[in-house]
């Protein structure tokens, strides 16, 4: 997703034949996002920030059309890279904003030590740092899963699966290697396929796409990780 520029977001939860029907026709068209591990995968390990009042979650789940929400991620436990993001939603339209952290700045972070966040050179971390005490914004629950992504030029298309949902609510293990966590979903086979692009969906993608039987609908990671607490 492009940084400040707002993209379409369209997602479906689909079962394993349509996945492996689905990859088959992109591969031969779309190629593999250039961050993949040598299975054509990674995972994605997310913090999302909410507060006492559950505001992330309630604007979700009331189907507000303009919401936001605060995420640090990281990738295949690796916290030489993290990222905070704040992502921005009106109806079916997204944008995302980052900035990156430092490992001992997340970890002061979910330590509850802020006064660094102020001075930050980042306007991102300084907006976190006010919400953080205006909103009363806390680490709330992590979401980790797998993730499968295939790029196409035209459009700036990007199409991706996304597996194996789990989460943890412990958010002072949050970037520790070993730490439990459960399946978030009802079916932990099902699957994720999330299609963004910017101004159009090439006519082309629009083809392989088709599957009988699946439905656009507004599923959310966030949310169903937050069932259990």
């Amino acid at each position: 997703m492009k940084n400040g520029i707002y993209r379409h977001e369209l997602k479906y939860q689909i079962n394993f034949a349509d996945y492996l029907a689905l990859r088959q026709r992109l591969r031969a068209v779309m190629k593999p996002d250039e961050h993949i591990r040598d299975n054509g995968r990674y995972i994605i390990q997310s913090i999302y920030l909410d507060n006492y009042r559950d505001k992330a979650l309630r604007e979700k789940v009331d189907g507000m059309q303009k919401r936001e929400k605060f995420r640090i991620r990281f990738y295949n436990g690796d916290l030489s890279y993290i990222v905070l993001e704040k992502k921005l939603k009106i109806n079916s339209l997204c944008m995302k904003i980052d900035a990156c952290l430092k490992e001992e700045e997340c970890r002061a972070l979910l330590e509850g030590q802020r006064e660094w966040m102020l001075a930050h050179p980042s306007e991102l971390v300084q907006e976190l740092y006010c919400k953080m005490n205006s909103q009363q914004l806390r680490p709330r629950v992590l979401v980790s899963y797998i993730r499968e992504p295939y790029v196409y030029s035209a459009g700036n298309v990007r199409v991706t699966f996304d597996s194996h949902i789990r989460t943890s609510l412990f958010h002072q293990n949050f970037l520790d290697q070993k730490m439990w966590d459960i399946d978030a979903t009802d079916d932990p086979g099902s699957i994720i396929l999330e299609v963004k692009y910017d101004a159009y969906l090439p006519e082309i993608v629009q083809s392989l796409l088709q599957i009988n039987g699946i439905r656009q609908q507004a599923f959310s990671k966030y949310g169903a990780c937050r069932r259990f607490g």
